[in-house]
């Protein structure tokens, strides 16, 4: 059975920097493209930043030069290194993974990121 458990939320100040975990269990964790979306208060859910099973990135706009996506195949954990976090960075953090070849795709249960001013 796939699980995506993440942690690493909490409450920071702005400026302030994060590290998010997200642990895969249950899938062949090499052949996913891994994913961290957000959904800020009363808004949709959103692209983070995506890392593919061969290595290659992407970042929303938003988060490039801030946010670095890296995965570790060993463990099955991708991670997503947040420095410089602004207030409009405030949102629950899911991990996906994604397998085009599969046709699976699986989600997280979130974790809160909140950022003060």
């Amino acid at each position: 059975q796939a699980q995506l458990v993440e942690s690493g939320g909490g409450l920071v100040q702005s400026g302030g920097s994060l590290r998010l975990s997200c642990a895969a269990s249950g899938i062949t964790f090499s052949i996913y493209d891994m994913g961290w979306y957000r959904q800020p208060p009363g808004k949709q859910r959103e692209l983070v930043a995506v890392i593919t099973t061969g290595g290659s990135t992407n970042y929303a706009d938003s988060v490039k030069g801030r946010f670095t996506i890296f995965r570790d195949n060993t463990k099955t954990m991708v991670y997503l290194q947040m420095n410089s976090l602004k207030p409009e960075d405030t949102a629950v953090y899911y991990c996906n993974a994604h397998s085009y070849t599969l046709g699976r795709n699986y989600w997280g249960q979130g974790t809160q990121v909140s950022v003060s001013s």
